[in-house]
């Protein structure tokens, strides 16, 4: 298997992001959504996204979208500005390959790279050890579990809290 590029999304990659979400939502419990929102609404979603500045990532394999990964705001509120929220998916063949990895560092690249100060992860699933050890590798630490605060598949699921600082962190005050 060769590298992947990882490269700014397009809306030409929508269709292939919006199947790779759909395995996730429909048979993973990364994500607590219990219905594939459609090409539509993931086309709203990544505008959203891209109008407010955030990066929106994939990773091509050899011409073929294999996961993705994008920052949003963490919380609506402005003190929240300088903190961002990560979401990362790949298709299920491709796990465990070291592709999510290669994207989270690019995207923990470009959040520093725009100013961003704090990443939030927000993990669904405690048994996810693929995104928990994927977030440790690259230096999140664990703030805390939500048990039980899920419900899918006929099972309560716990979310994991991690978090890491980009750049400064909190040891100085942006400019605003």
């Amino acid at each position: 298997m060769s590298s992947p590029e990882i490269r700014s999304a397009t809306e030409a990659d929508l269709p292939a992001i919006t199947d790779i979400y759909a395995q996730a939502v429909l048979h993973g419990t990364a994500t607590f959504e219990l219905i594939p929102p459609d090409l539509p609404e993931m086309t709203r979603r990544y505008r959203a996204l891209r109008e407010g500045g955030f990066p929106y990532i994939v990773a091509d394999l050899d011409g073929d979208v294999a996961g993705y990964a994008y920052a949003g705001p963490y919380r609506p509120r402005p003190a929240y500005r300088f903190t961002v929220e990560n979401s990362i998916y790949l298709k299920p063949a491709i796990h465990r390959r070291g592709i999510g990895l290669t994207l989270m560092q690019r995207l923990l690249s470009e959040c520093q790279a725009l100013g961003y100060r704090q990443m939030i992860a927000v993990i669904g699933d405690s048994a996810n050890a693929g995104s928990i050890g994927v977030h440790a590798k690259c230096g999140f630490q664990m703030i805390g579990t939500h048990p039980n605060v899920g419900l899918k598949f006929g099972r309560w699921l716990d979310t994991v809290m991690m978090q890491l600082a980009l750049g400064e962190g909190a040891t100085t005050l942006p400019k605003d």
